[in-house]
């Protein structure tokens, strides 16, 4: 292992993890940016994808900056090569009060081909009123809409299936409750679309007041319960797992704080008869499982792992669940944001590298930083914004991110990121 682990404020230093030797591979993934975006288009067998992080500029009423990100959106997917069909799309907002408004510009825009939409009560760092990541596909696809907020996308016998726009209501005292509700509400949706809980690979969670008190625990750690117990009977991956898979195998997954006291939630799910796609959970070696965390920090502990590798065929998608500034199970560089935010960012870089995919089983699929198609940046307090944008802006370069401001699930963790990659099984460098 190449991490130098340290005590007291010194951060975890992670050698550059390079193959020599091995012709390069064109990245699956390119960057670009435009004005009021930074997007993403991903080459993908039949298909193309495209990501786009959608800020607008103007600072006047929430509906003239909403239809100043969906003129965004749309200019740019035409310039795409061939018809572009937005799929799915997350909202930020500074004020959940806003939401009616979008709903009306999205209603006109989009017509009887809305996306999946999740609304999330978390403001951007920037001060807009709203910002959208937006994804978009095109090429040899099939798109087909079931029921209002689920999505399937079919292309090379692969379905991919977005649900999203759950929203319980605000409760006190009953955050256990309100949580087996949603998963059981995106259970519901994904079996109108043909398709079982087994077969989700990520899942997002938004808390309000994530960190608060309920009972004597806090709210964070009611949602792990609900979710431990909703997972019990499900068996992830069943008949698609890589051979020799030793670790325990749940989603990728966010569970992040928002503004109120309600509770948002989406899932990805991907189903297939093909025999050559497999699914691989990775872990950090910098980092204990998450789901064998000590009871001090939630008495059921969180059931994800730390990314998700799909491998089909030569293509591989890594989602990267939330990460902070933690190494082992302890929090780094408390009260220092810059830390945390390098510290964040090379927990990313360990988790996907060529080297820990290896070891994991899986040569040649490794990835850079570079080859994350989108970042997003939880800041939990708005006047470390400009000193976190600073680092992951030197760190990613010209990868597409939104930064909100966002309570973490710890009181001590200040930055959480998370991300998806995208490469060729082949693309050794």
């Amino acid at each position: 292992m190449h991490g130098i682990f340290g005590g007291g404020d010194k951060r975890v230093k992670i050698k550059s993890c390079k193959t020599t030797g091995v012709a390069s591979a064109p990245r699956v993934v390119e960057h670009h940016r435009v004005r009021g975006a930074a997007y993403s288009v991903i080459h993908w067998g039949k298909a193309t994808r495209a990501v786009l992080m959608v800020t607008p500029a103007s600072r006047g009423p929430v509906d003239e900056q909403a239809g100043e990100a969906v003129r965004t959106i749309r200019a740019t997917l035409k310039k795409q090569r061939g018809l572009q069909t937005v799929t799915v799309q997350t909202v930020f907002l500074r004020d959940a009060k806003d939401q009616a408004a979008c709903e009306r510009v999205f209603a006109a825009h989009y017509g009887a081909e809305q996306p999946v939409t999740t609304y999330v009560w978390q403001p951007p760092c920037d001060g807009a009123a709203l910002a959208i990541e937006a994804w978009a596909v095109g090429g040899d696809v099939q798109v087909r809409r079931p029921l209002p907020n689920v999505l399937t996308m079919t292309c090379n016998q692969i379905t991919w299936t977005y649900c999203g726009g759950v929203a319980l209501p605000a409760t006190r005292g009953e955050v256990y409750k309100q949580s087996l509700a949603g998963f059981r509400q995106l259970d519901a949706m994904l079996k109108k679309a043909g398709v079982g809980f087994d077969h989700v690979v990520r899942t997002w969670l938004y808390l309000g007041h994530i960190t608060g008190p309920e009972g004597d625990l806090e709210r964070y750690m009611e949602l792990n319960r609900a979710r431990t117990d909703f997972y019990r009977r499900i068996r992830f991956g069943r008949g698609h797992l890589m051979p020799r898979v030793e670790r325990a195998v749940y989603p990728a997954s966010t569970g992040i704080g928002m503004k109120g006291r309600g509770l948002a939630m989406s899932a990805t799910a991907v189903d297939t008869l093909r025999k050559d796609v497999m699914w691989l959970p990775l872990e950090n070696p910098l980092q204990t499982p998450v789901y064998q965390y000590e009871r001090v920090y939630s008495p059921k502990s969180p059931k994800f792992v730390r990314a998700m590798a799909a491998v089909m065929g030569e293509h591989v998608t890594m989602w990267v669940s939330g990460t902070a500034s933690i190494v082992n199970s302890k929090t780094q560089h408390v009260g220092d944001p810059r830390m945390q935010t390098e510290q964040t960012i090379d927990n990313i870089e360990r988790l996907i590298s060529h080297e820990n995919v290896a070891d994991h089983g899986l040569r040649g699929a490794g990835a850079a930083l570079a080859d994350m198609a989108r970042v997003r940046v939880y800041v939990k307090r708005p006047q470390d914004y400009q000193v976190c944008r600073a680092v992951c802006e030197q760190r990613f370069g010209k990868v597409p991110i939104i930064y909100t401001v966002a309570d973490v699930c710890r009181s001590d963790l200040l930055v959480e990121m998370e991300g998806v990659a995208f490469v060729r099984r082949d693309a050794l460098r």
